[in-house]
């Protein structure tokens, strides 16, 4: 699997807009631009999406791929319901991905950046 790495970032429209400005303007000067961010509105909504549970799933997937919902709520001993929520959850987010039904992390490293001016 390869090596990604997402960064997280609680933000505004506007800081998506300047992120976007600033690689496409590092893209236009010939720099190679690989990066991928997710934004969250605010804290509340980012640890909502990460809960300690979907870390948990998530580095769960990632280790070793699943199957499917169920066989990954059987390895993580936790109720199938809440573990297809925290799925769907995580793959709206864009953190785990479904091919075939298999669960994939493509992350291998989820970085986060909060800013504390506005």
């Amino acid at each position: 699997m390869a090596k990604r790495r997402i960064q997280v970032h609680v933000g505004t429209a506007d800081d998506m807009g300047r992120r976007f400005i600033d690689a496409w303007r590092r893209a236009e000067r010939g720099e190679r631009v690989r990066e991928e961010h997710l934004t969250f509105v605010d804290f509340k909504q980012l640890l909502g999406t990460l809960s300690d549970e979907r870390l948990r799933l998530l580095k769960e997937v990632r280790r070793e791929g699943a199957a499917s919902v169920r066989q990954l709520a059987e390895r993580l001993g936790r109720d199938y319901k809440n573990v297809h929520d925290d799925v769907e959850r995580l793959t709206a987010a864009g953190l785990l991905e479904r091919e075939d039904g298999r669960l994939t992390a493509p992350y291998e490293t989820i970085l986060a950046e909060m800013s504390l001016t506005p």
